[in-house]
C-alpha cells in the first residue's frame, strides 16, 4: 500500500474510525523551530519512500509543539501489539533516516490509550482547528474505574459550565492501557482562543462552578500538563 499525506490544518486524525484498538502518543525533542520543520520535512520522505506497513497502522499524525522544541506523534493502531509489531519490524529504518536529516532528536515519553469518550464541544464541530491541546493527567496508581470517573466528572463540568468559551471545537478523552493517565486531545480554533479561555474567570478553562472545582481537586492526581500544538501531518495507506 502506498501513502497518503495531509498537511497544514486538515492533518487530523478521524476519532470515528473503525477498528482503531489502541493510539499511541509520544514526544520528540528537537531543539529550534527550524529543526521542527526539518523534522517533519524527514518524517514525510521517510514515510513517502516506503510502502504502508501493513501490520495495523490506521493512521500517523505529527504537530509541532507552540515551545519551538517538541513534535507531539499521535497513531491510532488495531491493537497494542499492532504496534509491538511496528516497532520489531519496521520502525528502526524509518527512524535511523529522520535522524540522518536532522541529528540529535530526543525521543521521550511514549503511552500507549484506549478513546473513551469525546465529541463535539458546540454545534460547529467542523470548524477547522488551527490549534490541538494536549492535556495529561497522572494518577497515583493503576485504577481503570477511576480513569473513567475522572473523565466522565470533566464532561459533567463541561454540560453544566454556563460560559463555556466559543473557541472549543472538541474534546477526545483517552484512558492509558496501564491505568495511570488520561489524555484529552482538544481541538480548539486557536492557540489565542485557548489562551484567552485561560485567562479568564476560573481556574482553567471552564468557568468557577462546583462542577470544575470537583474536576480540580480530583482525588489521586499527581501531575500533569498542557500544551499547545499545530497540527503539521497526517499519514495513512491509501493512493498518494
Amino acid at each position: 500500500m502506498t501513502v497518503t499525506l495531509a498537511s497544514g490544518p486538515d492533518a487530523r486524525p478521524d476519532f470515528h474510525r473503525p477498528g482503531v484498538g489502541a493510539v499511541t502518543v509520544s514526544t520528540w525533542r528537537v531543539g529550534t523551530p527550524e529543526r521542527q520543520r526539518a523534522a517533519v520535512d524527514a518524517i514525510a520522505a521517510a514515510w513517502r519512500s516506503r510502502d504502508w506497513p501493513d501490520v495495523g497502522l490506521l493512521s500517523y499524525s505529527v504537530y509541532t509543539g507552540e515551545d519551538g522544541d517538541t513534535l507531539l506523534h499521535y497513531s491510532q493502531w488495531t491493537s497494542e501489539e499492532a504496534y509491538l509489531e511496528f516497532v520489531r519490524t519496521h520502525r528502526d529504518g524509518r527512524n535511523a533516516e529522520i535522524d540522518a536529516a536532522v541529528p540529535g532528536i530526543e525521543r521521550v515519553a511514549l503511552h500507549s490509550y484506549e478513546r473513551y469518550r469525546g465529541g463535539a464541544l458546540s454545534s460547529a464541530e467542523s470548524r477547522v482547528p488551527g490549534c490541538v491541546v494536549i492535556v495529561d493527567v497522572e494518577f497515583d496508581g493503576p485504577d481503570a474505574d477511576r480513569q473513567r470517573d475522572w473523565v466522565d466528572t470533566v464532561f459533567e463540568a463541561l454540560r453544566t459550565d454556563p460560559r463555556p468559551h466559543p473557541g472549543g471545537i472538541s474534546a477526545h478523552f483517552h484512558i492509558g492501557l496501564d491505568g495511570t493517565r488520561v489524555l484529552n486531545y482538544a481541538e480548539w480554533e486557536s492557540a489565542e482562543a485557548h489562551a484567552e479561555a485561560l485567562a479568564g474567570p476560573g481556574d482553567g478553562i471552564g468557568t468557577a462552578t462546583p462542577q470544575w472545582h470537583k474536576v480540580r481537586t480530583y482525588p489521586g492526581v499527581v501531575g500533569g500538563g498542557v500544551r499547545r500544538y499545530t497540527p503539521a501531518l497526517a499519514l495513512s495507506a491509501g493512493v498518494s
